[in-house]
């Protein structure tokens, strides 16, 4: 069972309703501008909320029931004995409230109207290159990354658009959304002045353009995108290439511009953004950070405001409280900002292999809407009612006279006063005490570390430190098990000696520029026979992969990995060798690509050093010695996670549990009763990968604690749309235990 539990459930309304953008369906033209303090939507300056969601992070639909019931799916690995799975039913009560009840409930659609019901006006997203053009001129925009279903879903429940096109956009998405093949180009230099990357970046930028054009999609047409992004916080690197950092940037602002989609374009992170594109800022405390548009004539605007953080394998849940994000986005509109976007306000998951390195499969699963499109209480209900504030002061706040006014050491006041008579202020408590102020003749007591939001410099409306929205929790139970062992079948896969593979090199080869993003694994192979006088022979390997599993004449000898934060790491066991030819096979693993810094495409990972010790003066290094490899396992390669092929392979009856790597196991299940996402609990696994009727849910490495001692990830979602109504097939290889 994995649903929400109310500890508390008065929420206090405000009494003012949020005001939504473009509420009507917008079919004429728009004409977007800006000034110095905001975006100006036909004439009207606008105080903007936003939120990301990233269409292929989530299903364009799912199966949803009456009452919002929630369902879990667990299949664990029993450590003596078989596999199990379980599942169990229960309801999301208070979206039953919020949300009309529908027999069937698109996924894409629930999400953006919780979004819209939280106060939001804009959903944020990038645009996945990798995904939709996955080879050169070859493009795909179906299922979960159709683009143009998912801007025009955002026009149907009356919000606008803000499309990041990037096209690099880092998100902790595999090679930060570049597609591999640009490796392959000669003489390319990713995200510099450099023409081959320029070439494919103005092509796939003017793809998304003439495609959002040819749907009407654009506000200037009458669509709803108010924003396009290009590039993406380029400055954290712009100093390594010099010269051609800056001339680039000049570059890319042009080209987008010259694109005329009739709507501002902005770079994030960018303080010489050239004009008229808009320099933003990304981070948690921007009303702090950042310095400001770099012209007088450019509004403040936020373009990530990290709700969580990103999470890793082996790493630990981030958490960001509501009143944090209240007081950081009050502190922004305070001085002068004028849109925030919240990233992310729903994160989803990663599917397949599309994460970057060591990311987990769930992504910002601590966001307003967590990764099954649930309300995460108080933060959605909390900034719901600082938008409902906000909005209520947005006359003022617009067309006021800002001044700021000393109110104590720690305290102060922003006050936007309107020749009219139209007041709004901001007193700010940055103590981590209570304080008590005089403002305007009144003494008023501020609550520790806190932002109160007076409608008429009078009244409080919202403080930050004060959350009335309910909490909640997620809570599971299991309720139906499958632990028959003879429900489960396996095939382990082959471990390849030097004989069998059919590329071989006199080098040890880069991990990436093999595989090309087909697979996380390559097979290092050779063979060594080993002088008498090797009597205790020790294999020694170092790595800048993710993770090695080594094999003597296929004989298991163990694995090791890195980290998010080290890179490089060695494994090293005592080995047993016959004295004539021995196979020596390595498998080296990436769990993603990596996302992001400069010279990506000169990026090296994979085996850098294997030696066999055998004395402190007998050392035999084979740098230089002839390597055998292959790409990918063999279960890959027969594709055996589909129903289609699964007699390319000879299955078994699952036995006792025998802790053996590389293998594969399969069940057929019916789908649990009810209309309700479903997860997987993989607690008891290792490290693989996992498919449901031929989908990959993503990857898992459970077998990688945390400093705590526990898994990063245990549940994994199964959205609706990859189940049948029976006989659904769960595929999982298991690399190690």
């Amino acid at each position: 069972m994995l649903h929400w539990v109310y500890w508390v459930v008065v929420v206090a309304v405000v009494a003012v309703a949020v005001a939504v953008a473009g509420e009507a369906s917008r079919g004429g033209a728009q004409v977007i501008t800006y000034d110095g303090r905001s975006l100006i939507i036909d004439g009207h300056r606008k105080i903007l909320f936003s939120g990301s969601i990233h269409y292929p992070r989530s299903t364009p639909q799912s199966r949803w029931e009456d009452g919002q019931c929630f369902v879990t799916c667990s299949i664990r690995k029993l450590m003596d004995q078989a596999h199990a799975c379980s599942f169990s039913v229960s309801k999301d009560k208070y979206i039953e409230k919020s949300l009309p009840n529908l027999e069937i409930q698109q996924m894409w659609p629930s999400l953006i109207a919780k979004a819209k019901e939280g106060g939001v006006d804009v959903i944020q997203t990038y645009v996945f290159w990798n995904r939709h053009e996955p080879q050169p001129g070859q493009y795909d925009f179906s299922g979960r990354y159709d683009l143009v279903k998912f801007i025009k879903e955002i026009q149907a429940q009356g919000l606008y658009a803000c499309l990041r096109i990037g096209p690099f956009i880092e998100s902790e998405w595999s090679y930060g959304g570049l597609p591999f093949w640009l490796h392959d180009v000669p003489g390319i230099v990713y995200r510099t002045d450099n023409e081959p990357f320029k070439f494919y970046m103005q092509n796939f930028t003017t793809k998304i353009v003439n495609l959002m054009k040819s749907e009407g999609l654009y506000a200037s047409q009458g669509g709803p995108i108010i924003l396009s992004q290009i590039e993406n916080e380029y400055q954290n690197i712009e100093a390594a290439f010099k010269e051609k950092g800056p001339s680039y940037v000049q570059w890319a602002a042009k080209m987008a511009v010259d694109l005329r989609t009739g709507v501002p374009w902005v770079m994030c992170k960018q303080s010489d953004a050239p004009d008229p594109v808009i320099n933003t800022c990304n981070g948690m405390r921007c009303g702090q950070t950042f310095t400001g548009p770099n012209s007088p004539n450019k509004p403040s605007m936020w373009t990530e405001n990290w709700t969580s953080f990103y999470e890793v394998f082996g790493g630990e849940t981030y958490l960001r409280s509501a009143e944090d994000i209240a007081f950081h986005v009050a502190l922004f509109i305070a001085r002068n900002g004028s849109y925030v976007n919240y990233y992310m306000y729903h994160g989803g998951t990663n599917f397949g292999r599309t994460s970057s390195a060591y990311i987990k499969t769930s992504y910002y699963d601590q966001a307003p809407l967590d990764e099954y499109g649930l309300v995460r209480q108080p933060k959605w209900g909390h900034l719901k009612e600082l938008h409902a504030a906000i909005a209520f002061c947005s006359t003022p706040l617009l067309n006021g006279v800002q001044s700021n006014t000393s109110l104590g050491q720690l305290q102060e006041a922003y006050v936007f006063q309107e020749e009219t008579g139209g007041c709004a202020a901001f007193l700010i408590n940055n103590d981590e005490g209570i304080s008590t102020v005089v403002f305007q003749n009144v003494s008023l007591e501020l609550l520790p570390k806190s932002i109160s939001i007076l409608s008429d410099c009078k009244n409080v409306i919202f403080n930050t430190a004060k959350v009335n929205a309910g909490y909640n929790e997620r809570i599971t139970i299991s309720s139906q098990s499958f632990d028959a062992i003879n429900g489960w079948e396996e095939f382990k896969d082959a471990i390849p000696t030097f004989l069998d593979t059919s590329l071989k090199a006199n080098e040890i080869l880069e991990h990436m520029n093999m595989t090309r993003d087909e697979s996380d694994y390559l097979w290092y192979t050779f063979r060594f026979q080993p002088s008498s006088s090797c009597t205790k022979p020790m294999l020694h390997i170092e790595s800048l992969a993710h993770a090695v599993h080594a094999f003597v004449n296929n004989i298991y000898l163990g694995t090791t990995h890195g980290s998010h934060d080290i890179k490089d790491f060695f494994f090293k066991s005592p080995i047993l060798l016959n004295n004539e030819l021995n196979n020596i096979s390595i498998l080296s693993v990436m769990a993603g690509l990596p996302d992001s810094g400069a010279f990506l495409e000169s990026r090296f990972v994979g085996l850098t050093r294997v030696e066999i010790q055998c004395t402190e003066k007998e050392i035999y290094d084979f740098a230089n010695y002839t390597w055998g490899y292959q790409v990918g396992l063999l279960g890959e390669k027969l594709q055996i996670y589909k129903e289609e092929n699964l007699s390319n392979v000879d299955w078994r009856k699952t036995e006792i549990s025998s802790n053996q790597p590389l293998t594969w196991y399969k069940i057929v299940f019916n789908t649990p009763l009810g209309n309700d996402p479903v997860a997987l609990n993989l607690s008891s696994m290792g490290k693989g990968e996992a498919w449901m009727n031929g989908q990959s849910i993503g990857r898992y490495w459970v077998s990688f604690h945390n400093t705590k001692g526990d898994p990063s990830q245990t549940l994994y979602h199964v959205p609706r749309a990859f189940l049948k109504t029976s006989e659904n097939l769960l595929a999982l290889i298991t690399v190690c235990q």
